[in-house]
């Protein structure tokens, strides 16, 4: 399968695709085509989940990818990170969504549970028969988490009591489970947990009025006296470290999605100045929205550019948390940029749904703040190149 050309791509970069990888691509981008997009502005008015596409999304076969316990070829990170990219194109809700059911909800399971709870969880997760969330940021700590850790874990015989509160947790008020991370009252370890829902003392309520990805269902969550057996703690969680790995891992897929709200920016401002006429004639015939246009291209370019080779140094064996976290602190820096410019370009059109670029512009906000802040990644990229930690 030959892969139409991506819009924005003007170096072809999806061309470094393998062909199996196309065609899993090109199905991706299909059923984007014709389920999501047609919908995605509707979902984000009303601030609805289309519940009615995770069968289907799971038909795709595409969210236990790169899982032992899940049936297919283990991806490429280029792969994985142009899924992404696909999804966020057409809708970063999806995206997000996506994003943290297979990397931070299985990639939680997958990195820190035993081969029994990678069993149990993660075949009926990779088709989507259980949708996953992932509990770490907290009402009152968000950068600090680390050390501002505040949900608690008692041990009572063969079951754990958590008790405290998370916030901004996607998917949470209809995940089948939940990664929870909470410190042991014991020996103030920070431990994982997969809450299952319907569990007695957990609540999960949906934070309303967002002005950024509101097709995504975030909640506010509170454990009381929430008992949850041994056999649900992660095995091979034991300190915050753990849960490092899982976020350097999804940081990345976060630069992935910043790079598919810039292509979609762009091409949505590009084919709005071939249409839109001033002064009798196509506005792309002006300097100045050409200008625009180069602009919103060569933040798009770069950005990709990075973030393919991003994904060619996992692959080697070579990658640091200073990889995503600069990739993550640039490419949705620059993101933002793009979709002012496109915004810009369009006027008034801009910010209305009609025209689609105003979704692209209120969630590029939330991209631009989850998984680290701009500033967070900078410091870590920083203590990377100084030898000199500057967090406090």
């Amino acid at each position: 399968m030959t892969l139409d050309p991506l819009p924005g791509d003007l170096y072809q970069m999806q061309d470094l695709l393998d062909a199996p990888e196309q065609e899993i691509l090109g199905r991706v981008r299909d059923f984007l085509a014709a389920e999501v997009a047609p919908i995605a502005n509707d979902c984000w008015a009303r601030a609805e989940f289309p519940h009615d596409l995770i069968p289907k999304f799971g038909e795709l076969n595409v969210a236990g990818l790169g899982y032992d316990e899940c049936p297919g070829e283990t991806p490429s990170s280029m792969l994985t990170g142009f899924l992404a990219l696909e999804m966020a194109r057409v809708d970063p809700s999806m995206s997000t969504f996506f994003g943290v059911h297979t990397g931070l909800a299985m990639g939680s399971i997958g990195a820190c549970g035993s081969a029994e709870q990678r069993r149990r969880w993660l075949p009926a997760m990779g088709r989507m028969e259980q949708i996953g969330a992932f509990a770490l940021t907290e009402p009152h700590g968000g950068s600090d988490v680390a050390l501002g850790l505040q949900t608690t874990a008692r041990r009572d015989g063969d079951h754990w009591v958590l008790n405290g509160a998370k916030r901004w947790i996607g998917n949470a008020t209809f995940a089948d489970l939940t990664v929870v991370w909470a410190r042991s009252e014991e020996d103030d370890s920070v431990l994982g947990f997969v809450v299952e829902k319907d569990t007695p003392g957990y609540t999960a309520t949906r934070i309303e009025n967002k002005i950024a990805l509101r097709t995504v269902q975030n909640a506010d969550l509170t454990f009381e006296d929430c008992r949850v057996p041994e056999a649900n703690r992660l095995e091979n969680a034991s300190g915050f470290r753990d849960t490092a790995r899982i976020l350097r891992a999804t940081r990345s897929g976060v630069a992935w999605q910043a790079v598919g709200v810039m292509l979609a920016a762009y091409e949505i401002a590009r084919q709005y100045s071939v249409e839109r006429e001033q002064f009798g004639r196509p506005i792309a015939k002006f300097q100045l929205v050409q200008d625009l246009l180069v602009k919103m291209l060569g933040n798009t370019t770069a950005s990709l550019g990075m973030v393919v080779r991003l994904a060619q140094v996992q692959d080697c064996g070579l990658y640091r948390d200073e990889h995503s976290a600069l990739a993550k602190a640039w490419c949705t820096s620059r993101m933002r940029e793009t979709v002012g410019w496109g915004r810009e370009l369009m006027a008034g059109n801009g910010i209305v749904l009609d025209y689609d670029i105003g979704r692209f512009v209120a969630d590029a906000e939330a991209l631009y703040s989850y998984e680290g802040t701009r500033e967070i990644n900078t410091l870590i990229v920083g203590r990377a190149v100084t030898g000199q930690g500057a967090f406090v």
